[in-house]
């Protein structure tokens, strides 16, 4: 198991409950994989740097989890697909 940060973007529009909702999805994924979410921390909502799939807003998420390195692939492409998320990137920590 390793630690990763994930930074993920999600389309503004969201309400709460679909937030929530796609949130719980991402962090299903991580759970499904062996993995744990250690932490999570909601940054709101903030402007984007340039326009994405035209949003210029998106609701910032960083989450901290540990995961199987081989399973991190999986998880990737499972956020990829995932409409509503706008960016996402996975780093991995220390």
């Amino acid at each position: 198991m390793r630690n990763y940060e994930l930074i993920c973007i999600f389309q503004p529009d969201l309400d709460e409950t679909a937030f929530n909702g796609v949130l719980d999805r991402v962090k299903g994924w991580v759970t499904e994989s062996g993995g744990s979410v250690d932490k999570v921390d909601v940054w709101g909502r903030r402007r984007l740097a340039y326009s994405i799939r035209k949003q210029r807003e998106g609701q910032y998420v960083l989450l901290n989890i540990s995961i199987d390195p081989s399973a991190s692939a999986g998880l990737e492409r499972n956020i990829r697909y995932q409409e509503t998320v706008i960016r996402h990137m996975l780093t991995l920590v220390g």
